[in-house]
């Protein structure tokens, strides 16, 4: 019986980091809908600052989807597709409130956290799977969003 899949990770490793990225996807998929809303919606004297600033967001979430979907089938399992699976499986929720600028970057920094240890976790699952692709891509997802957090909560500090 084989025991590994077409890049050489155990089945079993494989198929527990496809389910955590499956995790990672509906959060990055709730995230990008919710930063797409804001986007949209957001007045207020920051309306042109943020509203540059959110659409550049869902530009790098929607990378970042493809790119996740696109890891669970190298790994040889099939990524979620229907909100319906995001919306339950998903620890960020909707947003509701996507006018109000303050709301908007607290969700977004919310999302953020969410997000980052997500993918702390798959650093560690993938190293104990020997999976280098899926850590190189968490580690540098993890990096330049540690730097985003910075600047979106730099963005709500008060002088």
């Amino acid at each position: 019986m084989k025991t590994t899949n077409a890049i050489g990770l155990e089945n079993n490793n494989a198929k527990q980091l496809a389910e955590k990225l499956n995790e990672l996807l509906a959060n990055y998929s709730v995230f990008y809908q919710n930063t797409r809303g804001s986007h949209w919606n957001i007045k207020g004297e920051k309306f042109f600052e943020l509203h540059l600033k959110f659409e550049e967001l869902y530009n790098d979430l929607l990378l970042k989807i493809d790119e996740v979907a696109e890891r669970i089938l190298t790994l040889g399992h099939s990524p979620n597709h229907n909100y319906s699976d995001y919306a339950r499986i998903s620890k960020i929720t909707e947003s509701k409130e996507v006018s109000d600028g303050i709301k908007s970057v607290t969700n977004i920094l919310e999302s953020f956290k969410i997000i980052i240890t997500l993918q702390r976790e798959l650093l560690i699952l993938s190293a104990e799977a020997g999976d280098e692709g899926t850590n190189a891509q968490m580690s540098d997802y993890i990096r330049a969003q540690e730097k985003l957090v910075w600047m979106y909560s730099a963005f709500l500090t008060k002088n």
